[in-house]
């Protein structure tokens, strides 16, 4: 029997060894701006990660929101900063899939932020009401503060957005709304943003900072007409199948990011933030009975 447990243990050492075995390490970043921009904002964050584990680390950008949730899914990207309505999604379709470890701590020290609805400054809309009749994009389905959020209080105020507004579009992601407002393709849409500072800087981070940062807007040629609700920031989350000690090392690393590189961190949170802070499931509560109820 000795011999026999011997052998046993001698196995399962071999087999878990070759289990914790990483060979390489795939990032995943949600929609949200143009692919290169994505890259070129988490290239320090990849590289450093890269070093910190040993292994090749790769950054994907899919199309859509979905491209991540489903990589996640499938163990085909090993973590990603999420929104909470895309964490929602993977959390109802598989619960054990993904662990949350961070989350992001704005300015004034709240872990939230707002889904903000905006048209141009020469437009005459001030208000939701001004936008009545008028063509509205959301970014996309499964965006919280580019559609679940706006889209729910929106709808509990004004009922159906299809028959308040002449056409509802999805613009597919938070840059391409914000573009598309500018140029006049659309007469209001939603973006996020800290609401902490300056409208005319875009606030302390989001959506909106990251345009102005980047050239594509003036903030001063737009206006804010209405606000969410706050949201909680999303998370970051790791696959939960990685072995312990590199989803320790991983989540280390980016709590310790405005600490160590405060420039890299700031293309991380999309802008000014005071740290990342340890999140729990608990803090998106709210947001997957909101997406149970949405039924997508």
């Amino acid at each position: 029997m000795k011999k026999l447990l011997a052998v046993l243990a001698a196995t399962t050492c071999i087999t878990s060894a070759h289990a914790q075995e990483l060979k390489e390490f795939n990032i995943g970043i949600l929609g949200g701006e143009n692919a290169q921009d994505r890259m070129t904002s988490n290239e320090c964050y990849r590289a450093a990660i890269e070093k910190e584990l040993g292994v090749p680390v790769k950054v994907f950008t899919p199309a859509d929101y979905d491209g991540v949730i489903q990589g996640l899914l499938g163990g085909t990207l090993d973590m990603a900063w999420l929104g909470a309505s895309a964490y929602a999604k993977i959390y109802l379709t598989d619960p054990k899939a993904v662990d949350v470890e961070l989350t992001k701590l704005n300015l004034n020290d709240s872990t939230g932020y707002y889904s903000i609805a905006f048209a141009r400054k020469d437009s005459g809309i001030t208000s939701i009401e001004d936008a009545k009749g008028k063509k509205f994009a959301f970014g996309e389905p499964n965006s919280t503060s580019g559609y679940l959020v706006p889209a729910a209080e929106m709808i509990a105020t004004y009922g159906p957005l299809d028959k308040f507004f002449s056409e509802v579009k999805f613009s597919g992601g938070h840059e391409q709304t914000i573009v598309g407002v500018a140029n006049g393709d659309f007469d209001a849409g939603v973006s996020w943003a800290d609401g902490v500072g300056n409208w005319e800087d875009g606030y302390a981070s989001g959506a909106f900072r990251k345009a102005a940062d980047a050239g594509l807007v003036d903030m001063n040629n737009l206006v804010e007409i209405w606000r969410s609700k706050m949201i909680p920031e999303g998370p970051m989350v790791v696959r939960a199948a990685l072995p312990a000690d590199v989803k320790d090392k991983v989540t280390k690393l980016t709590a310790d990011l405005w600490e160590t590189d405060a420039k890299c961190a700031y293309g991380v949170a999309a802008g000014e933030a005071k740290d990342f802070v340890p999140a729990t499931h608990d803090m998106y509560l709210g947001i997957v009975e909101a997406r149970k109820l949405s039924g997508k």
